[in-house]
């Protein structure tokens, strides 16, 4: 009798790949538009989906609203009211997207790490530099595209509801230089630190719940601070702990509203959030850097 184990050959039907092998690049792109997908709910359920046209709404609502209010009712309303602009606009929208990138934000990052997906992006050829400038740069542009809109839109209402739309723009040109540059800003900072935060941890509740939680608190803390008189000369320097206004600090120093006779010199802001900005760019590629090793 023959104890012998009996071999079998199956085919599987593998092929070799014979295609173009497109690198790095190839990867960041697929990355990239993987991300702005992840950032729009695309590919995923119906609630994935209805929370970013949530926060679009949220954030064209007050541009819609000011449109019409200046442009239809502005020379019934002018001495009367002070309808705001576009150098109040960031400041009003402010809490609508840092709970946008609070939320969004971990879905990019949480479920990778979670799911050890990210232990398959980071093999050769992409590096973790690769994948936080792919995740990053996604939901950038995303952020920029939300901060955009209601400004566009504040514009082209203002504009089409005057009576001489060209006199307008000609009075008004440099608020659309001011308004894209703060944007951007802002974008930076609302893109970075959400980020960052979503790194630590796995979880993408505790990273919204963390990220909402340091926007309010800081702000809680900082206003009681600042509007309690016996802290006298320390209530100034308060601001700096309010990440939930920065924002609102960006803007009013792009638009010419921050006045450095009654808050802190204006270089020292700017060196301050450009700290805040780097310090949490730097966590966030240290933190896959490390993962990578």
């Amino acid at each position: 009798m023959n104890d012998a184990p009996e071999g079998r050959v199956f085919d599987l039907g593998y092929r070799r790949y014979d295609g173009a092998r497109e690198g790095r690049a190839r990867a960041r792109q697929a990355l990239f538009v993987n991300g702005i997908r992840t950032c729009f709910g695309l590919g995923r359920g119906a609630w994935a989906k209805l929370l970013p046209i949530l926060f679009f709404v949220s954030v064209m609502t007050p541009a819609a609203f000011f449109s019409v209010m200046g442009g239809l009712l502005g020379d019934v309303l002018v001495d009367i009211v002070d309808l705001p602009g576009h150098e109040d606009y960031y400041g009003i929208v402010s809490p609508i997207l840092f709970i946008f990138a609070a939320i969004i934000a971990p879905e990019l990052l949480c479920p990778d790490r979670r799911e050890r997906v990210i232990d398959l992006y980071l093999v050769r050829p992409m590096t973790a530099t690769d994948y936080v400038l792919g995740r990053w740069s996604a939901f950038f542009l995303v952020s920029v595209a939300f901060i955009y809109s209601g400004q566009l839109l504040l514009l082209a209402g203002l504009t089409l509801g005057a009576e001489e739309p060209l006199e307008y723009l000609r009075e008004n040109w440099l608020d659309i230089p001011r308004f894209l540059a703060a944007g951007l800003a802002i974008a930076v900072i609302t893109t970075t630190i959400p980020l960052a935060a979503a790194s630590l941890t796995t979880r993408r509740a505790y990273a919204s719940a963390g990220v909402i939680g340091l926007f309010v608190l800081s702000s809680v803390v900082s206003g009681m601070v600042a509007n309690e008189g016996q802290f006298g000369e320390i209530a100034r320097w308060a601001r700096l702990i309010d990440i939930g206004g920065i924002q609102t600090e960006i803007s009013d120093m792009i638009f010419g509203e921050y006045e450095s006779a009654e808050n802190l010199p204006r270089a020292l802001m700017i060196a301050w959030y450009t700290l805040i900005g780097g310090g949490a760019a730097y966590a966030l590629w240290w933190r896959y850097r490390s993962l990578a090793r």
